[in-house]
């Protein structure tokens, strides 16, 4: 399994990674902590490598290769790596994601470039790479990641909102050209998780808002992911399915 946007060892990636390991998964990791260091939440030093020994640790068979996927060509490096550890990549799990604040009055052609290289490019070049491997219908699964954009407006988030759309449009049109192959694509949307971003006022406010009270945390969005990898989720593609505790549900109420 090649599983991105593993930087933070209290991130979603890292949670996925804890969960998949557990399953007996052998994994081949990656992440980007200078984007982290970029952010307001600031980067976790050595996140994925601590990952990483934790699980190997635990017996797990567990690889990290840290990558920026804004490098057109690092896709293509990045599952050629993962076949010399694994052999073979059944699963991509593409949970990276590059996170911009810039609204419509200050949205850069840079900053579209970069979140739309990260974001979508990226992770329709995984895809594609890993798909070739499957020429026969022998099974396998991708995992997308979008945002809550298609439930609500982020009208600050401009770049990364429009790159993670790309994701959920993009699913359905995958699963049925994948479908022949055995493979599955499914979009994951966590609603709003506790990584470690959010403090203060936002945090008290969203809180309050979430119909089950409490904010997400990274183990409900690994639980989904790992049912989606298993052998029962084999008849489910083409979705968007939201782990959020009823947090886009709420203008349904």
């Amino acid at each position: 399994m090649l599983l991105t946007g593993v930087s933070r060892a209290g991130g979603i990636g890292a949670a996925i990674a804890r969960r998949l390991a557990r399953d007996g998964a052998h994994l081949l990791l990656t992440g980007w902590p200078a984007h982290d260091a970029e952010q307001p939440w600031g980067e976790d030093p050595d996140g994925g490598t601590r990952v990483r020994d934790e699980l190997r640790g635990a017996g797990a068979t567990v690889g990290y290769v840290p990558v920026d996927l804004a490098d057109p060509d690092a896709p293509a490096r990045l599952v050629a790596a993962a076949r010399d550890v694994l052999g073979h990549v059944d699963v991509l799990i593409a949970n990276h994601a590059r996170s911009a604040r810039q609204s419509l009055f200050d949205v850069t052609a840079a900053e579209l470039d970069t979140s739309f290289a990260v974001n979508a490019r990226a992770t329709l070049l995984l895809a594609r790479y890993v798909a070739a491997q499957h020429e026969r219908p022998e099974g396998g699964r991708i995992v997308l990641f979008t945002s809550g954009q298609y439930n609500e407006a982020m009208p600050e988030e401009l770049p990364y909102i429009a790159s993670k759309a790309v994701l959920q449009q993009l699913t359905a049109s995958l699963a049925v050209t994948l479908a022949p192959r055995g493979i599955t694509v499914n979009c994951v949307d966590p609603g709003p998780n506790d990584t470690g971003y959010a403090t203060g006022e936002l945090r008290r406010q969203v809180e309050e808002a979430m119909p089950a009270g409490r904010w997400g945390r990274p183990d409900d969005a690994a639980r989904l992911v790992a049912w989606l990898c298993s052998d029962e989720a084999d008849w489910v593609t083409g979705q968007t399915i939201a782990s959020d505790g009823g947090w886009s549900a709420r203008g349904f109420t």
